[in-house]
């Protein structure tokens, strides 16, 4: 949310008038030399009030973590699951609310859920009666819906907002580790249909004010996300996903334009179409890219889901 004082400043401005009368006032600080003064309260700034990071993270499959299910190796679902729980402290900036983008939610623009109190949906089928009585009440954020779209709309790009919509589980799986106490609030912002990579580039730049807002925009989905292959297994998966796995590492770390234009190209890069037959699970990251900023990427965390290579990337 933008806030103003009685003049109509933004918070920034605000900040900034402050921190310049306090300069001029400094001994020794003439007019010649006070953009230089400037410059560095404003690093300095930078460093007390630090951004949020932006994060790409795997959800797994189904509600891995909370029913007994044959996902895949143990051990490695424990290291998924113990990432997970880590990301409540990735900020060092105080988190106030959290964007999600969900790969499990598909609009014909942005849309984003409006709800104070947000539903569960239950979006997947087949699984013991418990998997549908998992609850992870946490509140939503109309304020920060509202803020989304302003930003949305202030770069040119149409969106909509929904009061029905719940957590889907590319939501509540992942957040149910990282907040168990459900205290953070949460909005879940759609994929875009036609899952074009650009477009959700431009998404992820025309929200990256929110980083300095206290919010944590989180894509979730999978690095990987070819269900034939989950279940089928086999050197060819290993070696297609560690390939693409491996190119994907390399594209979050180039300086912004290069990344951007790599990620636009993904689905050129060895390993990629068929690491992702269908692209939802990997636009959530155009999404967290494109907030990132200068900021570069890096392999947060790595492991696997049978025999496919998954990953998590941040920024920041």
């Amino acid at each position: 949310m933008k806030h103003h004082d009685d003049d109509g400043l933004t918070r920034r401005q605000a900040i900034a008038t402050v921190a310049g009368a306090a300069i001029a006032a400094v001994p020794g600080c003439t007019p010649e030399n006070r953009a230089r003064p400037h410059t560095e309260a404003r690093a300095m700034s930078t460093t007390q009030h630090p951004r949020t990071p932006t994060v790409y993270l795997p959800h797994g499959g189904g509600p891995w973590p909370f029913i007994d299910m044959p996902l895949g190796d143990p051990a490695e679902l424990r290291s998924l699951a113990t990432y997970l729980r880590s990301l409540k402290t990735v900020s060092t900036a105080p988190v106030r609310a959290v964007l999600m983008v969900s790969a499990h939610w598909e609009e014909p623009v942005p849309t984003v859920m409006t709800s104070a109190h947000p539903p569960m949906l239950y979006d997947y089928y087949g699984f013991p009666e418990e998997a549908y009585r998992i609850t992870w009440p946490a509140p939503g954020d109309p304020a920060l819906a509202s803020r989304v779209r302003a930003l949305l709309s202030a770069a040119g790009i149409a969106s909509a907002e929904s009061a029905d919509r719940g957590f889907d589980h590319g939501t509540f799986v992942p957040m149910k580790l990282t907040w168990p106490e459900a205290d953070i609030p949460t909005v879940q912002l759609s994929l875009k249909a036609g899952l074009d990579p650009a477009e959700h580039l431009a998404i992820g730049r025309a929200l990256a004010p929110l980083r300095d807002e206290g919010v944590l925009i989180l894509g979730s989905g999978m690095s990987y996300h070819n269900m034939r292959g989950f279940f089928r297994g086999g050197a060819e998966v290993a070696s297609s996903s560690q390939g693409f796995d491996r190119w994907l590492g390399e594209a979050v770390a180039l300086p912004s334009t290069e990344r951007a234009q790599q990620l636009a190209r993904w689905s050129a890069a060895p390993g990629g179409r068929s690491s992702h037959p269908r692209e939802e699970h990997l636009l959530p990251l155009m999404v967290i890219a494109g907030a990132a900023g200068d900021d570069r990427g890096r392999t947060a965390w790595q492991g696997a889901l049978g025999q496919a290579r998954i990953s998590a990337f941040h920024f920041g």
